[in-house]
C-alpha cells in the first residue's frame, strides 16, 4: 500500500469519526432551548432572542465542537446596538441566572475581551458554549461560510481536517496565543484561492464591500440584501463555464496546505493574508493595517481591517510554523503506517475512536461503536432556523399521507446485525387515501443483515390501511431476503388481515422463489 493510499485512509477515517451524528445536532438544539429558557427568566432581557452562530451554523463543527450563542436584544424590526458596558452588564445577569438554575459548569466571564463573552460547559455531554450579546455580524459570517460549500464541497472536509490537525499540534487555541477556528477556516479559503487552478474566487466577488458596515437599519432588509448578493455571486461563479476546474484530491490539497504555510515565521512580518482580494498583501503598503503590528495578519474579509489572528503571539508563531513545517516534511516522505499518520493528524481522543481495535489497518470502528449514518446538515424536523444555502428549501410534509423521496434516494438502516428493532407495542402506521407506500423509481429500501431477517417483537403492528388490501409496488422494485434459509419470518401474533393480497406486479404475476426456498406465512 502506497503512502498516498495510507494517507487517504487516515483522512477518511478522521472525517468519518468527527463528522456530527444526528444526536449531536439534537444535543445542540436542546442546549439552545436551555439557554433560551434561562434568558427568558432575566427581566432585563425580555423580548431578546437566542440565536446560534459560528461553526454550528456554518456546518463546520465536529462532534466535539463548541457552540456559539448570540443573545439578540429586542429593538423592534431594527438591528439593535449595544455598547460594551451594556453587554458586560447583561452577560453578568445571564451568569447569575445560569448559576441559579444550574445550567452548566466551569462558568467563566471574560468582560474585557473585544467582544465580551460568557463561557460555560453544558451538562449535555459537556459541550462548551460561548455566549455573547448582539453578534449579528458573527451570524452572517457563519452563513457565508456555509454557502461556500455550494461552490466546492472539499472546503467542508478541509476545514474539519485542518481543525483536527491543529488540535493535535496544540495550535488551535486563541487563549494560548495560537489560531482560533475562524482564522483556520480563512487560511483554508486563502489556500483554495491561491492554489492552481484556483478553487474559490476572491471574496470581494462574493460580497463586495465591508459586509459588517451594511448591517444597519431594518434587520430583515439588511440580511436579505446580503443573502441575495451572495447568492447571485455564487451562482454566477458556478455557472462560469470558462473557469479552470481543480480536480485535486483532499489529500493533495491538505499536503499542499501544510507546505504553503510551512515557513510562516519567515514571511509573516512582511506579508499579510487577505482572503478579500485572494492575494498576499505587503503589510507596509496596506495603510489600513498600520500602525498596529501583529505577529501575523489574517484579515477578516467581512470586517476589514480586523485581524482574525490578532491573538497569535510572537512566541507562539515559531511553534505554529514548526508544526506546519514538520507535518509537511512528514507527509511528503514515504513508508508511514496508519497509526503514525493518525497521531500526526488528529488529537488523542479522535485517534482512540478510530483505533479502538487491535491491529488497526484502516476504516474500522471500536467494536462497541455502532455503525451509524452521519449527517451533513440537520434533518428537516430540527431546522428551527434556516440552514439551507441561498435559494434552496427543505420540506418534508404531505397532505395525503405519502412519504415522498426524490429519485435516487437511498433509505438505508445499517446496524450491527441487520435488525430493524422496535420495542413491544410499537405501531408502524402509514395512513393514506389508497394504502400505498409510494417511492419513485430508483429508490432503494435497503436493510442489510447477516441473515436477511427483518425482526419485530411480539404484538408489533405493521399497519397499512388500504382500500383494496393490496401492497402495490411498481415494476422493477424487489423485496429481497438474503438469508441462509430463504424465510421471510413474521413473529407470533403478527396478523395478516383477511383476503389481503400479496401482489407483485411483474410481467407474469409470479413471485419467483429459488429452488429449496420456502415462502412462509403464519396460520390464519
Amino acid at each position: 500500500m502506497t503512502t498516498h493510499n495510507v494517507l487517504d485512509i487516515a483522512l477518511n477515517d478522521i472525517l468519518r469519526v468527527v463528522t456530527p451524528l444526528q444526536e449531536d445536532w439534537n444535543i445542540r438544539f436542546a442546549i439552545i432551548n436551555d439557554i433560551r429558557s434561562i434568558v427568558e427568566s432575566v427581566e432585563s432581557l425580555r423580548g431578546a432572542t437566542v440565536e446560534p452562530f459560528g461553526s454550528f451554523v456554518s456546518n463546520l463543527f465536529t462532534r466535539w465542537g463548541d457552540l456559539d450563542i448570540s443573545i439578540e436584544l429586542s429593538n423592534g424590526l431594527h438591528i439593535s446596538s449595544a455598547g460594551k458596558k451594556q453587554k458586560q452588564t447583561l452577560l453578568g445577569e445571564v451568569l447569575k441566572a445560569l448559576r441559579m438554575k444550574g445550567g452548566g459548569s466551569n462558568l467563566q466571564f471574560i468582560p474585557n475581551a473585544r467582544v465580551p463573552i460568557l463561557k460555560f460547559r453544558s451538562y449535555r455531554q459537556g459541550v462548551s458554549c460561548d455566549i455573547s450579546i448582539n453578534n449579528l455580524p458573527g451570524q452572517m459570517k457563519s452563513k457565508i461560510l456555509l454557502w461556500m460549500n455550494k461552490i466546492d464541497g472539499r472546503f467542508h472536509d478541509m476545514v474539519l481536517l485542518v481543525k483536527e490537525w491543529a488540535k493535535a499540534h496544540k495550535i488551535n487555541n486563541s487563549k494560548a496565543g495560537t489560531f482560533n477556528s475562524y482564522s483556520l477556516s480563512l487560511l483554508v479559503i486563502f489556500h483554495f484561492q491561491t492554489c492552481v487552478p484556483a478553487i474559490l474566487p476572491p471574496l470581494k466577488y462574493i460580497y463586495p464591500g465591508n459586509m459588517v458596515d451594511d448591517l444597519k437599519g431594518v434587520r430583515a432588509d439588511a440580511e436579505n440584501r446580503i443573502t441575495e448578493t451572495c447568492n447571485a455571486s455564487i451562482n454566477q461563479h458556478i455557472s462560469n463555464k470558462g473557469r479552470s476546474i481543480n480536480k485535486k484530491s483532499v489529500r493533495d490539497l491538505f499536503v499542499e496546505f501544510l507546505g504553503k504555510y510551512a515557513q510562516m515565521d519567515s514571511w509573516a512580518s512582511n506579508l499579510g493574508i487577505c482572503p478579500y482580494t485572494g492575494q498576499w498583501e505587503q503589510i507596509e503598503n496596506n495603510t489600513i493595517w498600520l500602525p498596529k503590528t501583529y505577529a501575523i495578519f489574517v484579515e477578516d474579509p467581512f470586517e476589514q481591517p480586523q485581524n482574525t489572528a490578532r491573538s497569535v503571539s510572537a512566541g507562539q508563531l515559531k511553534k505554529i510554523s514548526e508544526a506546519f513545517s514538520k507535518s509537511y516534511s512528514f507527509f511528503s516522505s514515504n513508508n508511514h503506517n496508519l497509526n503514525s499518520l493518525l497521531t500526526m493528524l488528529a488529537p488523542p481522543h479522535v485517534v482512540k475512536s478510530i483505533t479502538g481495535i487491535q491491529n488497526y489497518n484502516g476504516s474500522y470502528f471500536h467494536p462497541t461503536q455502532p455503525k451509524v449514518q452521519r449527517v451533513m446538515r440537520p434533518p428537516p424536523q430540527l431546522q428551527h432556523f434556516q440552514y439551507a444555502s441561498p435559494g434552496t428549501s427543505s420540506k418534508s410534509s404531505a397532505s395525503n399521507g405519502h412519504m415522498q423521496m426524490p429519485r435516487g434516494t437511498n433509505f438505508s438502516i445499517p446496524s450491527s446485525n441487520g435488525h430493524m428493532q422496535m420495542p413491544r407495542g410499537t405501531n408502524f402506521s402509514i395512513p393514506s387515501s389508497n394504502g400505498y407506500i409510494q417511492m419513485p423509481r430508483g429508490t432503494s429500501f435497503n436493510i442489510p443483515s447477516s441473515y436477511g431477517h427483518m425482526q419485530m417483537p411480539r404484538v408489533t403492528s405493521f399497519n397499512i390501511p388500504p382500500s383494496n388490501g393490496h401492497i402495490q409496488m411498481p415494476r422493477g422494485i424487489s423485496i429481497s431476503s438474503s438469508s441462509s434459509n430463504g424465510h421471510i419470518q413474521n413473529p407470533r401474533e403478527t396478523k395478516k388481515p383477511r383476503e389481503t393480497n400479496f401482489n407483485s406486479a411483474s410481467s407474469n404475476g409470479h413471485v419467483p422463489v429459488n429452488k429449496g426456498q420456502q415462502m412462509w406465512r403464519p396460520k390464519s
